[in-house]
């Protein structure tokens, strides 16, 4: 039985949700989202979106909570957003943006220049003694989340000195170097 596809979804205030065949559609004061959903039973009803399966098989189990999990997220994107935050590790490693550009200095022999999709906020942050950060922001969490990745996986940190692209807050498993 999943406990997390049985909880009840509620609506924020200046979120509306539609149903219609099995697409569900949020739109909020952010942006607007839409989700296919199919094996499940999504019900709209005094501002709570409930999500029931049909039966107890396998695959109706698997997506009763995968569905309630995403339309929660979808949910909390258009009314409050997602933020993912990146820090550059490693002696000049640099960010800059201009507009949905990002560019970045990262050891290699040339920049890497990223054209990021509209739905995305991207913000700089360098000051002087610290490492530099890239803060991603979008009502879109599935997206905030490839690129975060996509953008780690151009210099993923390394386990001895932990130079490399790494989310803020992550812990790194490190190794000893060599014992003399």
């Amino acid at each position: 039985m999943s406990r997390i596809g049985n909880n009840p979804i509620a609506i924020p205030e200046g979120v509306t949700v539609d149903l219609t065949d099995n697409v569900v559609t949020v739109k909020g004061k952010l942006g607007e989202l839409t989700q296919e959903f199919s094996g499940v039973e999504v019900k709209l009803e005094d501002g709570e979106v409930s999500v029931a399966r049909p039966s107890d098989s396998k695959e109706h189990k698997s997506k009763h909570g995968l569905y309630r999990s995403l339309i929660l997220n979808m949910v909390e994107g258009v009314s409050k957003g997602w933020t993912k935050e990146l820090e550059l590790v490693g002696v000049g490693y640099r960010a800059s943006n201009q507009g949905q550009k990002l560019d970045l200095a990262l050891g290699f022999s040339h920049n890497i220049v990223i054209d990021l999709a509209p739905e995305i906020k991207v913000e700089t942050i360098s000051e002087k003694g610290k490492n530099p950060i890239i803060k991603l922001t979008s009502f879109d969490k599935q997206l905030v989340g490839q690129i975060a990745a996509k953008i780690r996986g151009f210099r993923k940190p390394e386990p001895y000195k932990g130079k490399g692209i790494k989310f803020v807050g992550e812990q790194l498993r490190r190794k000893a170097g060599k014992s003399a």
